[in-house]
């Protein structure tokens, strides 16, 4: 019950499991060409979407690498680790890095992130993490990407852990890069980034001209395949064929349950959980009203110590959920509803399992927060 990779269901792991099938040819277009057109609808896009082997880290550096080139400014929204580290990668690339950085337990400020674009106005990006996965703070993207399109900046978004969990339509929000992964809310193996391209990014990276940032994260040299091998092989690189396989299974499952359903089905989970939670007396990290369905993160009660908690959940109940990293670390743990994570049997077990933890330690459940 971490926020990623999840628990997957049988019959992807089935899919996972089949023979090895090439990676180009007759055999492979019609598979990935079918997965590439379910991820556009669930993106919510009709431009260019390629899927990048690696995790959510490759696309993104893809997106920065491509968009700008080294000594370029680059606002970059923050208020969590991933925030912080989407801050490294961009010097990693040498550009220069001007922060928006707010409190931990409440979402970005849409005008704050306006007021730095304003002072910036030779910034060439505008970088926000969707889903504060640190935090479980959802922040207000629709607002944030209006801010963009108002003052004509490119908005690359880390959808990371949100796109396929939360409703994202990427046209519709004038996203013009957005990044996630099929191992957390399409409840995926891992090994694969999607990443969409607006018309205005292609714009960008085209003036940019020749950069010095690679080649096999350069999108252009992805474009050049999708266009002049498009028939056989449209990526410049082997791709993981079965765990691509195993993603047209999920997108199958999520197509045949409903996407409105697929959703809800999270929302219900982390209500049950949260619910539970707080009759043993631990509260949320945020407020409930800016946290994601997908993700709860628990402050952790005076009286015992979450690492010890952590280390009884995985050793005697088989359940595994994350803690809090840099400043969090001991101060709260995190709980994932994605994947198979969000049934009634994963959330009941879990609840069970801290309540037999509270009554080893002596402690009583109860609001004790």
């Amino acid at each position: 019950m971490i926020p990623g990779p999840v628990d997957v269901e049988e019959d992807v792991l089935d899919a996972l499991a089949q023979p090895l099938i090439p990676h180009y040819g007759p055999q492979w277009m019609p598979i990935y060409n079918e997965v590439v057109a379910r991820l556009k609808q669930l993106f919510g896009t009709q431009q260019s979407l390629f899927l990048i082997p690696g995790p959510g880290t490759a696309a993104l550096d893809a997106a920065l690498g491509s968009l700008m080139r080294s000594g370029d400014k680059v606002v970059v929204a923050s208020n969590g680790f991933f925030g912080r580290r989407t801050m490294a990668i961009a010097r990693g690339y040498g550009l220069e890095v001007c922060a928006v950085e707010g409190p931990l337990e409440r979402p970005l400020d849409p005008d704050a992130i306006r007021k730095r674009l304003v002072a910036e106005r030779d910034a060439q990006a505008l970088v926000v993490v969707h889903l504060e996965t640190s935090t479980g703070v959802l922040n207000p993207l629709p607002e944030i990407a209006a801010v963009a399109r108002e003052l004509e900046v490119p908005i690359i978004v880390d959808a990371v852990s949100s796109l396929g969990g939360v409703p994202l339509p990427v046209d519709q929000w004038g996203i013009d890069v957005c990044v996630t992964v099929i191992n957390k809310c399409l409840a995926c193996p891992p090994a694969v980034a999607p990443i969409s391209i607006s018309q205005r990014a292609w714009d960008q990276i085209d003036r940019k001209g020749d950069r010095s940032h690679g080649w096999y994260l350069d999108l252009r040299v992805w474009r050049d395949y999708a266009v002049n091998w498009a028939s056989w092989h449209p990526y410049p690189t082997t791709l993981p064929t079965n765990n691509i396989v195993a993603a047209l299974a999920s997108l199958r499952q999520i197509e045949a349950r409903g996407l409105e359903a697929h959703y809800q089905s999270f929302v219900q989970a982390a209500q049950m959980v949260r619910a539970g939670l707080k009759r043993l007396g631990f509260g949320l990290f945020a407020d409930e009203a800016c946290t994601s369905p997908l993700i709860t993160a628990v402050r952790g009660r005076p009286d015992l110590d979450i690492e010890d908690l952590r280390r009884y959940l995985m050793a005697e109940w088989q359940v595994m959920v994350s803690g809090g990293l840099d400043e969090l670390h001991g101060k709260i743990f995190r709980v994932g509803h994605i994947g198979r994570a969000s049934s009634a049997e994963y959330g009941e077990l879990l609840l069970e399992g801290i309540e037999a933890y509270l009554r080893l330690r002596g402690l009583q459940p109860g609001d004790r927060v």
